[in-house]
Order: structure tokens, then C-alpha cells, then sequence
């Protein structure tokens, strides 16, 4: 369970200079974000300290002077580790958003990017300060001018990585599991019967989501649940309705869930997405 305190905050919003763009803006002294993924691409800047974070089989640290990449789907963990706080700004593209930026830069398509922790100082700054310009609403064409700057540079730096194919057998059946998950996220799915359903026993379906996706089953069961419940929360349904039509138990559950996948809680979500 996510461990916070009183000292911990996040605030979390839309910016209104492009849609399909978030912000995040968070200081934690304590927190652990459990193994969860984004339906978009995640830039974050750490201001101060830093934090360790799991991600392709490995564990590294985020620290001041770098950057933070994840690719869109690409599931990550972290907690504090070593370090007593950590400051960061997040900036987060979902697919209309990265295709906006891509059409600026020139791209038919997004780079991919092959590593998590670019040690880049200058364009971490770069990310900063484009974090603080969109903070509040200012100059549209300044923040366009510096949302295409610092995604250029971030490409043109350490963009052109390739993602390695999923064997064609472990597509298929991730495809028909997944759909499954998504038609079915609000009933009590078991792991015997979404075997079954895919001719496989439940250890090869941990191990096929493990391989293919990087999350168990269940993990990747609850960020379904997830963006269903925030579909619910944009659409302005009450809180303990939207948990229990995601397929949550209740309004703490979703509450808990969503606190360890993003760090914000679903009122913060519900005061970001009020349009």
C-alpha cells in the first residue's frame, strides 16, 4: 500500500494550450507507486532529490539533471528509495497530443525511445521551464513555441530507438485476453477462466503477460478499471458510482488504486478534468 503523509501533495491538470496534454506537479517525502502504465508518452524532470524506479527488468534513479522517458503503454514502478524527498514536474501526451506535437516536428510518428533515464542537464532545464510556462494559462504561441523546442531536441538527442516485436502467437492471444479485460472489466474475472478463454493454463497466462506486456494479469486488469473509472469521473459521474461501474469494490479501493498508479486521488482527477 501506497505509504503518505501529511506533507505529501500532487496536483494534476489539463493544459489548455493542446489537447490531450497533462501536467503533473508533485512532492512526496513518501510514496510508492505500484507497477501501472500511461495510454500516453510521460516526460518527468525531477527538481529535487529523486526517487528509484523499476522499469524493462531493471532498477535505476531518478535524480536533478535528467530526464525521466516513458513510452506510451510502457509499464514502470517506483518508490523514495535512498532519498527523503522527491520534487518533480510530469508531463504527459496522450495519442492526439503526440500527433499535434509529431505534425510539428516534422514526424509522421513519435520516436520511440530505447532508454528510461536520459542524463541530459540542458534539456531537463528546457522541460522545466516548459512545465512552469504552462502552469497557468499565458501566451498560446510562447507555449507552442517551447512544447515543439524541447520535443525536438528530446527526439533529434535520444529519439530512433526500436521497440522489439511481440512473436505473432503472443499478439493474437494478448489481443483476444485484452479485449476480453475491456468488455468485461466490471465483473469478477478469474484467472482460470481468461486462461481458458485464450487455450492456455494460468501460469502461461502470467507468463504471456509478463513477456508482452511487463504487467501480471490482475496489474493490468486494474489500469483497465482505471481509465474506465476516470471515463466516468470526465463524464462527471459521482465518485463511489464510477468506482463500482469500473469494477472496483468501492470508492476507497478506487481511491487506493489510483493514488498508487498516479499519486493523485480521484477528487484531484475530478477538479483537473472540470471543464
Amino acid at each position: 500500500m501506497a505509504r503518505i503523509d501529511a506533507r505529501n501533495r500532487a496536483r494534476y491538470w489539463h493544459a489548455g494550450e493542446l489537447p490531450g496534454l497533462s501536467l503533473l506537479d508533485a512532492d512526496f517525502t513518501r510514496h510508492d507507486y505500484a507497477p501501472h502504465r500511461h495510454d500516453a508518452l510521460v516526460v518527468a524532470v525531477t527538481e529535487i532529490g529523486g526517487a528509484e524506479f523499476h522499469s524493462r527488468g531493471c532498477t535505476e534513479e531518478a535524480r536533478v539533471g535528467g530526464l525521466l522517458v516513458f513510452n506510451p503503454t510502457e509499464p514502470h514502478s517506483g518508490r523514495m528509495g535512498r532519498s527523503t524527498r522527491w520534487r518533480y514536474r510530469a508531463l504527459y501526451l496522450t495519442e492526439a497530443a503526440i500527433g499535434r506535437v509529431a505534425d510539428g516536428l516534422g514526424l509522421a510518428t513519435m520516436s520511440y525511445f530505447s532508454t528510461n533515464l536520459i542524463a541530459d542537464a540542458e534539456l531537463a532545464r528546457a522541460f522545466l521551464g516548459l512545465h512552469r510556462a504552462l502552469e497557468t494559462p499565458g501566451d498560446a504561441l510562447q507555449a507552442r513555441e517551447l512544447l515543439v523546442g524541447c520535443f525536438g531536441v528530446l527526439v533529434r538527442r535520444h529519439g530512433g530507438g526500436r521497440r522489439v516485436p511481440d512473436a505473432p502467437r503472443d499478439r493474437a492471444r494478448l489481443a483476444a485476453i485484452t479485449a476480453l479485460m475491456r468488455d468485461r472489466h466490471a465483473e469478477r474475472l478469474t484467472l482460470d477462466e481468461m486462461a481458458t478463454s485464450v487455450d492456455l493454463t494460468p501460469f502461461q497466462l502470467i507468463g504471456l503477460f509478463n513477456r508482452a506486456v511487463g504487467l501480471t494479469p490482475h496489474a493490468y486488469l486494474v489500469q483497465i478499471r482505471l481509465e474506465a473509472a476516470m471515463r466516468q469521473m470526465r463524464a462527471r459521474r459521482p465518485i463511489a458510482e464510477a468506482a463500482l461501474a469500473a469494477g472496483f469494490y468501492d470508492q476507497s479501493a478506487l481511491t487506493r488504486r489510483l493514488k498508487r498508479a498516479y499519486g493523485i486521488t480521484p477528487q484531484q482527477y475530478m477538479r483537473a478534468t472540470a471543464g
